[in-house]
């Protein structure tokens, strides 16, 4: 056997409460510590009797509405505190969450509510509204409704055992249709140890900033409450949210992508609130080195690189970060964990050699809700790997000398991009359905380092030829932002390889597209403006990459997406040394527009203090 199969290396035993569930698991909790802080919201807190008590009610409801083992129940709401009493409440009930982003475009969440065919579904108050249309069966549940409060707070029977269903997560789809991962209670609770051992369980204050439809929210709110952590939800403040949480609550753990941490480095009083964390965990998509120097400028604490896809479990291996010279691994195998590296034919691979990576162990899931040939696809039974059940994860890795795994990228189009895990196949497909759009190829492009985008390169019916504007409004309104891409180039035909296939690596040699689209409808620079318009071009020169932005260039039309707005709000805040609003970067899209925007509100702040002036000279 070669050396990456030896014993040592997935000699990962360890105990955990096998039987259990996690709803179990958060009694005895509250139980350790019914007058502790649990929860901290925008709205309220709770401790964690009034959590448990709350999480009672609800679920002695659920149980009333007919929910029970393996009944999957869908959450729809904004994140509060409400939030987690819905979770904890759906657990006891015996059923498993399905997560839906009222934010998500009403296409998508149709399409997991037919999929799944969940019965219930909970709201909180008037962001039912918000739901997409939802077949007449569907029981929709208000869970601030007032007779709920009235139910008893006392517990009830659980009828939920470790093999049952705890969660179905829908990831992107390769067939430009979601595909939901069954996770059991046995899956998670093991989880929970590996994480023990891995980073500890010294109960401090954790900031969740995840979104529920992305796995690690699990780590955020369950394996804490589990633990004894108080978590502060973060709700929709961003970056300077973040900051103010930290401040204020004594966060000492603070789990993001890096991405979000990128972020956080550009703004300067977040970056700064960073160095009162005890640890900070990174993970979703790949860390670079550049990254974790940055962060070194102020925090000394523990950090942490995660790697797992959400077939597994969450994060199936972590690695403690230092000072890395060039990559950052992704580490070791958690508790009861095996990790495999094979080549094409599934034979293991030499120590040093690149191989797929292949993950088995207790965090290794059910499978693909009503998809068996997926599952069989992807969900492996290879005796000779000493796993009973291996998950294929297309992820390409090797095994550095020091024994730790290094990761190299997909095998196959699968990718991850701030965070979120997307199936390039998925976007190909929708694009092609888009009126006079013959094929589509979509692919990440780094131009500048850890400026990842998505570009897509298209051949179009020159009879009618599609715009950028339009298939942007069409993917909009059935994708999530994150999986629209920035730029669309369309291109005559699309380059093959020798063997007649489409030349990826000849897509991404093509200069960047950004800079492209910038020379082509940009005017040229203004060198005679004012201050503040010199000011906002800069800040979107460098955030977009390009050397030249007009006047009346629109930033999204140049390649703007969400983080680089954040981007360009930190950079504006630093410059001009004044608040500026997310909300305004969306609505003044150009040069022009923005730079009166806030010329006009420094007119009325210089106006309002000379007035206060007046007025205190008066009085004196």
């Amino acid at each position: 056997m070669s050396p990456v199969q030896l014993p040592e290396w997935n000699q990962t035993e360890a105990d955990y409460p096998h039987n259990s569930t996690i709803a179990d698991l958060f009694k005895q909790q509250a139980e350790l510590t019914p007058d502790a802080i649990a929860v901290v919201s925008s709205a309220r807190q709770l401790s964690y009797r009034e959590l448990d008590e709350r999480s009672n009610r609800l679920a002695r409801h659920l149980r009333e509405a007919g929910v029970g083992t393996e009944t999957l129940v869908g959450v729809s709401m904004a994140r509060s505190e409400t939030l987690i009493v819905s979770l904890l409440a759906i657990l006891k009930a015996g059923g498993a969450y399905v997560p839906l982003d009222p934010a998500h475009p009403r296409e998508r969440l149709c399409l997991i509510i037919e999929d799944s065919g969940i019965a219930v579904l909970l709201t909180a108050g008037d962001r039912q509204a918000r739901l997409p249309f939802a077949p007449d069966h569907l029981d929709r549940i208000d869970v601030e409704d007032s007779s709920i409060a009235l139910l008893s707070p006392q517990p009830i029977s659980c009828p939920a055992e470790s093999h049952h269903l705890a969660y179905v997560l829908y990831t992107s789809g390769s067939t430009g249709k979601p595909k939901g991962v069954m996770v059991e209670h046995r899956n998670v609770v093991n989880f929970f140890a590996g994480m023990d051992r891995a980073i500890g369980n010294k109960a401090g204050v954790w900031l969740a900033v995840t979104s529920v439809t992305f796995d690690i929210s699990v780590l955020e709110l369950l394996w804490t409450l589990t633990r004894g952590f108080k978590v502060v939800v973060l709700g929709d403040e961003g970056t300077t949210g973040i900051a103010e949480q930290i401040n204020v609550h004594g966060v000492t753990h603070l789990q993001m992508t890096p991405s979000q941490a990128l972020m956080l480095t550009l703004d300067r009083n977040a970056f700064s609130a960073l160095s009162s964390l005890r640890q900070i965990l990174l993970g979703g998509e790949a860390v670079p080195a550049s990254l974790i120097h940055r962060i070194r400028e102020v925090f000394a604490g523990e950090i942490y690189n995660m790697y797992g896809p959400t077939e597994t479990t969450i994060w199936s291996t972590t690695y403690p970060v230092g000072l890395p010279d060039l990559t950052v691994p992704i580490g070791r195998p958690i508790a009861n964990t095996q990790v495999f590296l094979v080549d094409s034919q599934m034979q293991p691979v030499p120590a040093g050699k690149t191989g797929e990576l292949l993950i088995g162990g207790d965090g290794v899931t059910r499978g693909y809700w009503r998809r068996p040939d997926l599952t069989a696809e992807r969900f492996l039974s290879i005796g000779d790997l000493s796993a009973d059940r291996v998950y294929r994860t297309g992820d390409m890795a090797r095994m550095l000398p020091d024994g730790n795994l290094e990761f190299l990228g997909r095998a196959d189009h699968q990718v991850k991009l701030r965070g979120h895990r997307i199936e390039l196949g998925e976007i190909e497909a929708l694009l092609e359905r888009e009126s006079g759009v013959r094929q589509a190829i979509a692919i990440v492009r780094e131009d500048r380092e850890g400026d990842r985008r998505l570009v897509a390169y298209l051949v179009v019916d020159p009879a009618r030829p599609a715009s950028s504007g339009a298939l942007k409004t069409g993917l909009g309104g059935k994708l999530p932002e994150p999986m629209i891409p920035s730029a669309f180039v369309f291109l005559s035909a699309l380059p093959l390889t020798a063997n007649g296939k489409i030349d990826r690596r000849a897509l991404a040699e093509l200069p960047p597209p950004l800079a492209l689209v910038a020379s082509n409808i940009s005017q040229p620079r203004v060198e005679s403006v004012g201050s503040i318009e010199r000011v906002v071009i800069q800040a979107w020169q460098e955030a977009l990459g390009v050397a030249h932005v007009g006047p009346d260039d629109n930033f999204f039309d140049l390649g703007a997406h969400s983080l680089t707005v954040a981007e360009v709000q930190a950079k504006l805040q630093d410059r001009l040394q004044r608040e500026v609003s997310l909300v305004d970067l969306f609505q003044f899209s150009t040069v022009n527009t923005l730079s009166r925007h806030l010329e006009g509100n420094c007119k009325m702040n210089a106006l309002s203090d000379r007035a206060e002036r007046r007025r205190l000279a008066q009085r004196r």
